[in-house]
This record gives structure tokens, C-alpha cells and sequence, in this order.
């Protein structure tokens, strides 16, 4: 047996990286599985974004767990296309006890020279974004009387970071969003928090353009050569974390032994937290 068994968790940006992994760790864990992703680049992204095959891979490996999944392609910057995966879900699964706000972008640019679009698709996607899957879920969790929210903010929810202030913007958005769901739903049996990663291995980090970014003297600098740069960020001495690091934070805080837990940031960090009171 399961911990979610008879749960069902939906979850934003589960094409691949983190979104993959929380979708597999609940899946064992005997939840039913809905995510949706925007399967499609955005033009000031700097990496390649998940595609519709990308997509098709995370249904057939949570299936392979025997458990049921639905995978919609939707971009969480329109709330009605957020509002018709949450539907879908709850008409087809039955329910919705767990969301996981898990879709982001990163992108780099100072801020004196930052472009318009730039600034406006981080906001869109990486707060906006949560704001439009925790509304659409919340009717339904008010109505049942339960239901665990968790979005993924960052360290850079906590601190300032040069080169990435629209990312740390709406990353520090998310807290602010959390903790104030957090008090206007503690009544109904719904408990609102917030992760915070330090680096993590995916594809978001995993690009020539980070690694630019630590290394920026550095002509067409590789994952073993940023390493060590990422490393300086941690008191743990490592990189990154994984993305089964964030997934079972994840599954704690929509577990029973995290029933009083809400309106809190818990960081998976290496220690980058340490040296800072939040």
C-alpha cells in the first residue's frame, strides 16, 4: 500500500525534470497522475523546452506504474486553459487532493537591459501562472473540505541574485502568493506551502546558457566546467540537488505527518540557506 492511495495529484510543468519526477514519486506511492505542460518553446528562453514527445513519455512511464494519468498540453500564462485541465481532471479521475505548481521558465538579463517580453513571459509563467492552477483548484478543495497545495518557488524566492531579478521577482511572488492563500484557506482543511530549491539537475540549469552565466569568461563552458561554480552556492558541497530531492519534499507536505504544515517556504538547498535568516 500507498500513502496516496485513492489521491489523485495534478501537476504543472510535468512534461519532464521536476514535473516527471513528482508525477513518478506520487505515482508510487498510489496517487492517480494529472499534469500538464506547455509541450512548446518560448522565444526568450534560452534553452530548449519540452516538446509534445516529452509529454507522451511521462504518461506511459506513470501507466507503467499502474496508475492512471492524464497528460494535457495547456500553458499555464491563460487561465482557461488551466481551468479545462483542471476540469478534465476531475472529470475523468474523480477528484483532485494534491497540486503541485511546479511550471517555470529561467531566463538572464540585467535589468537595465531587460526587454519587455522578457520580463512580462517570467511573470506570466512562473507567478501567473500558479496563481491561475491554485484558483482553479481551490473551489473544488473548498467544496471536499481538504486539499494540499505546493508550489515551487526558489532560493531565489529568498535572496537577490544579479542577472536574473525578473526570475527572483516572481519567484519571491510565489511566497507571498502561498503564505496569503495559506491564511485565507486554513478554515477549509487546505494546507498552502512553498518549496525552495537551490539549483537542480534539469535541462533549466543543464544549458550552454547558464553555464554562461556562472562562467561568463569561459568560451562554450560544459557541465564539468560549470560545476564547480555552481558548487560555491552551497554549504553541502555539491552542484545541485536532484529532482527526487524536491518530489519527496513534495510528498511530505501533502502527507497526513504534514497536517499542520502551511504557509511555510522549507528550503532543499544544500545549505545555500545557512548564511540567511529566511
Amino acid at each position: 500500500m500507498g500513502k496516496f492511495d485513492g489521491k489523485v495529484v495534478l501537476i504543472t510543468g510535468g512534461a519532464r525534470g521536476q514535473g516527471r519526477s513528482h508525477a513518478l514519486a506520487f505515482a508510487r506511492e498510489g496517487a492517480d497522475v494529472a499534469f500538464c505542460d506547455i509541450a512548446a518553446q518560448i522565444d526568450t528562453v534560452p534553452y530548449p523546452m519540452s516538446r509534445s514527445a516529452d509529454l507522451d513519455e511521462t504518461v506511459k512511464l506513470v501507466e507503467e506504474l499502474d496508475r492512471r494519468c492524464i497528460g494535457v498540453t495547456a500553458d499555464v500564462r491563460d487561465g482557461g486553459q488551466v481551468q479545462a485541465f483542471v476540469e478534465r481532471a476531475l472529470t475523468e479521475l474523480g477528484r483532485v487532493d494534491f497540486l503541485l505548481a511546479n511550471a517555470g521558465i529561467f531566463s538572464f538579463s540585467t535589468i537595465a537591459e531587460m526587454e519587455e517580453d522578457k520580463w512580462q513571459q517570467m511573470i506570466d509563467t512562473n507567478l501567473t501562472g500558479v496563481f491561475h492552477a491554485i484558483r482553479a483548484v481551490l473551489p473544488t478543495m473548498i467544496e471536499q473540505g481538504y486539499g494540499r497545495i505546493v508550489a515551487t518557488s526558489s532560493m531565489a524566492g529568498k535572496l537577490g541574485f544579479a542577472n536574473v531579478g525578473h526570475y527572483v521577482a516572481a519567484k519571491w511572488g510565489v511566497i507571498g502568493l502561498v503564505k496569503s492563500t495559506a491564511l485565507e484557506v486554513g478554515g477549509n482543511g487546505i494546507t498552502v506551502n512553498a518549496v525552495c530549491p537551490t539549483n537542480v539537475d534539469t535541462d533549466m540549469i543543464q544549458n550552454p546558457a547558464a553555464y554562461a552565466l556562472f562562467l561568463p569568461d569561459a568560451e562554450n563552458p560544459t557541465r564539468e566546467d560549470a560545476a564547480p561554480a555552481f558548487q560555491t552556492l552551497n554549504a553541502i558541497p555539491v552542484p545541485w540537488v536532484e529532482p527526487i530531492d524536491i518530489s519527496n519534499t513534495m510528498m511530505f507536505l501533502c502527507s497526513d505527518e504534514a497536517r499542520y504544515v502551511t504557509g511555510e517556504t522549507i528550503a532543499v538547498a544544500a545549505g545555500m540557506n545557512a548564511a540567511n535568516a529566511g
